[in-house]
């Protein structure tokens, strides 16, 4: 919604003279007590000083939310609480039960929507008349929310009963609490479930949010919503296959093209087509095999599996957005008839949300982990040893999909089960090398090779995700490098998805470098560079960001400086070891600064991350961002001033937080606001956040600290500031920092996927009025983002 702007329309009867009278703004005699504003009302004052003081009075009484003015507090009830039970709390124009007017209907006619008054109040109150893009959306998403409303109580093919449930309580699996609906947008269960449905019928070919004729409008279950698509999203919804299979067609972005360079590869073969549904019948299929799954109909009645256009745009943006960047699953082999109904459920639900069709990829993301938790529930004599591989992808994309979901709740459920998910990996690794010991130095078949390297590339993803919540959240890794010490590393994507006979594969096998993780790992501590694949160049960063964290955690770590020199030099090879990574033979088409594969440029994103760790440690803000609340996460960025020293190594780290700003400047931080959320991996925003609290604490310092500026430290600051010339407002010449806090805040959440980046969004926000001494200034907050592609149908306070 750029240049959003909302008008009030006058009645169409031309206004009589006492009209005029009444409509002239009365006197402004509240004035603010520490600015000039004046006010007309001294509840508007009062509104007005709290962004001054901070105050939060409003409190709800049935969590620990705290709020700046009573209608937030009564949406965040009616929104949040809503189906919680217990009295609900009214306006005071309900309380005071003033008369109540009906209009006489004439016939069936849609629900009337009014806007609140208190939202209009609202714009008296911050902005005197002027709308600027967060108050538009604010209108909007009020708006939204009353035609929500209107729409259930119409009567909707949605609605649920309230006593339905997904999965019962002593489930090891499965949250008592399902995951609130404001954290990335989606809806409760009770929404979805169609009332009077059983459970045999779990199909709905009809009601989908994708309309297969118009793949480019993005809608909800109800029919009623339509996401406004950002610009640089358009062109990818509008390539999207719109036949009635979904059928990824040359032109499609997800289907892999071969670059020049390798027209004359010996593996001609080696990209791939997503998976897909390819009619009614495999849907079906697909259908029956979660009833097949679901033995104890665990799954609510009104589950619905999506319709046969949206399951392959789903699959299409799974394999062509998310893959690239954990390339675990083996797209050749992935039959969605097949394939075990929670990996398909839960590879579904990550690819709604790429989709943004929230409230699809909820749902998904739930059926998958009721038919993981059955499976485990009713194995007898459990063993990690004998679970199938599906067991631990699903789980993991399961995971993956609650920590960055920006829920604390589903934070907790995914750290809940962490042990489980490791324990699992420990199980099926030691099968792993029983079966390749059993074969007696024989080379491993094609289909062989391909299970081995479907299980140690499964291993190494959740070593990777396991790494980005130690790097997120400070927590303890769960899985240590020595449980590798004798796996091979990943080969190279060419490989993988090599389509060759049997014979022609034997030539490739022999010919592909076959390196270990512990052979990779002693080189890089003896400076000694090494030639693996990006996957693989992916995981050995893992390994050495979480050496530099057990080092910071270490008591003796302050006086360990050999341990220091040595993660030096390893994190200089391995950056020196990029130039000898294998080369991909087919290009990945995300639109990214990076020429090379995804998994390079999110490995980049890392290193930079663990060289800033070597030198400042924020796990404060770690500790903090656990929680999701933003406003306990700013505060800990600001406090964390002391810990960026000013030093001539604090500038080889401000080097690697300007190159990493200056990524997006460079490229333009609209275009990558709103294109990196889909084309970049979920590591950038999170290796990103620590550069960017460095980066602007150290201004800060240099703008305030007493100790005037050392010529290097001039020299940088400099290079910082002529990112910003051009578009620098003259208000902020002298706080550079809260200009770069700002902005990366508003790049965060402009478009979001993942719930995780509007809370650090809003975190950098706050942040930034923290390092200019929280100024009240319009133009701060007309230079913020534009609304994300959720914010429309979620409420901000929801989750606090």
């Amino acid at each position: 919604m750029p240049g959003a702007s909302v008008a009030v329309m006058a009645p169409s009867a031309a206004p009589t003279p006492a009209t005029r009278k009444t409509s002239l703004a009365p006197e402004r005699k509240y004035k603010c007590q520490f600015c000039n504003r004046a006010f007309s009302r001294s509840e508007h004052r009062s509104r007005h000083e709290r962004s001054h003081t901070k105050e939060r009075p409003f409190k709800c009484l049935k969590c620990r939310s705290t709020f700046v003015r009573r209608d937030l507090l009564l949406r965040h009830d009616r929104t949040v609480h809503a189906k919680d039970g217990g009295v609900p709390l009214h306006s005071d124009g309900k309380r005071r039960g003033g008369p109540k007017t009906t209009r006489p209907s004439t016939g069936p006619s849609k629900s009337a929507i009014a806007l609140d008054t208190s939202a209009l109040e609202q714009i008296e109150a911050s902005s005197e008349g002027i709308f600027d893009v967060e108050t538009a959306a604010m209108l909007v998403a009020d708006l939204q929310h009353k035609a929500n409303a209107a729409a259930r109580a119409g009567g909707s093919h949605y609605e649920g009963s309230s006593n339905m449930s997904f999965a019962h309580s002593d489930s090891t699996m499965e949250p008592s609490v399902a995951y609130p609906n404001g954290a990335i947008g989606l809806p409760q269960w009770e929404g979805l479930v169609a009332q009077g449905h059983k459970a045999h019928s779990i199909t709905s070919a009809t009601s989908t949010s994708f309309d297969a004729q118009n793949p480019s409008q993005l809608s909800s279950h109800t029919g009623h919503r339509a996401n406004s698509m950002a610009p640089g999203l358009q062109a990818l919804v509008d390539s999207l296959p719109a036949s009635a299979a979904g059928t990824p067609t040359p032109q499609s972005p997800f289907l892999l093209q071969p670059t020049q360079s390798s027209v004359d590869a010996p593996h001609p073969a080696a990209g791939f087509k997503p998976p897909q549904v390819n009619s009614d019948e495999e849907r079906n299929m697909v259908l029956d095999n979660i009833r097949h799954t679901d033995s104890e109909h665990a799954i609510p009645e009104g589950f619905r599996v999506p319709s046969l256009p949206s399951l392959n745009r789903y699959l299409a943006t799974y394999f062509g957005l998310f893959h690239h960047h954990l390339p675990f699953l083996h797209p050749a082999s992935f039959e969605p008839t097949q394939v075990a109904p929670p990996l398909l459920l839960a590879v579904l639900s990550i690819g709604a949300l790429y989709a943004f069709d929230q409230e699809h990829a909820y749902m998904l993301h739930i059926g998958s982990k009721v038919l993981v938790n059955q499976f485990l529930q009713n194995k007898e004599n459990f063993s990690s040893r004998r679970c199938p591989l599906w067991t631990m992808q699903s789980s993991l994309l399961n995971m993956i999909f609650a920590s960055w979901s920006g829920d604390p709740k589903g934070l907790e459920w995914a750290c809940s089960i962490k042990s489980l998910l490791a324990n699992m990996v420990a199980g099926n690794r030691y099968e792993l090398k029983l079966r390749q010991e059993a074969r007696e130095g024989r080379p491993p078949t094609r289909a062989e090779w391909v299970e081995d390297e479907g299980c140690r590339r499964t291993y190494y993803a959740v070593y990777i995700f396991f790494g980005l919540l130690t790097l997120t959240y400070n927590h303890t890794p769960a899985i240590s490098f020595n449980e590798f010490e004798d796996l091979q590393l990943p080969s190279t994507e060419a490989m993988w998805n090599l389509k060759v006979s049997e014979d022609g594969w034997q030539d490739q096998l022999r010919m592909s470098p076959s390196v270990t993780f512990m052979e990779a790992h002693d080189n890089l501590f003896q400076g000694e560079t090494l030639k693996y694949s990006a996957f693989a160049t992916r995981v050995m960063i893992n390994a050495l960001f979480l050496e530099v964290w057990y080092h910071k955690r270490s008591p003796e770590a302050l006086q360990d400086v050999v341990t220091e020199y040595k993660l030096r030099l390893a994190l200089e090879t391995w950056e020196k070891s990029l130039n000898l990574c294998e080369p991909e033979a087919f290009s990945v088409p995300l639109s990214a600064p990076h020429k090379g594969h995804p998994l390079i440029f999110n490995a980049k994103a890392m290193f930079r991350n663990a060289r800033a760790r070597l030198e400042v440690d924020l796990k404060t803000v770690q500790e903090a961002l656990r929680y999701h609340d933003s406003y306990e996460v700013a505060a800990a960025m600001s406090n964390a001033r002391d810990r960026v020293k000013r030093s001539s190594e604090m500038i080889k780290v401000i080097q690697e937080c300007y190159n990493c700003i200056e990524t997006a400047v460079v490229q333009g931080v609209r275009w990558v606001a709103r294109t990196s959320p889909t084309n970049w991996s979920i590591e950038h925003p999170l290796c990103g956040m620590d550069l960017m609290i460095i980066l602007s604490l150290w201004l800060y310092r240099l703008e305030h600290d007493e100790e005037p500026a050392t010529a290097e430290e001039t020299v940088m600051y400099n290079r910082v500031r002529q990112l910003f010339d051009k578009d620098l407002d003259e208000t902020y010449v002298d706080h550079l920092s809260s200009v770069v806090a700002r902005l990366w805040g508003s790049m965060l959440d402009e478009v979001v996927v993942w719930g995780i980046t509007r809370l650090m969004g809003e975190s950098f926000r706050l942040h930034s009025q923290a390092l200019i001494g929280y100024v009240d200034d319009i133009a701060a907050s007309s230079s913020v983002s534009t609304p994300s592609m959720t914010s429309q149908g979620a409420d901000e306070d929801s989750v606090y």
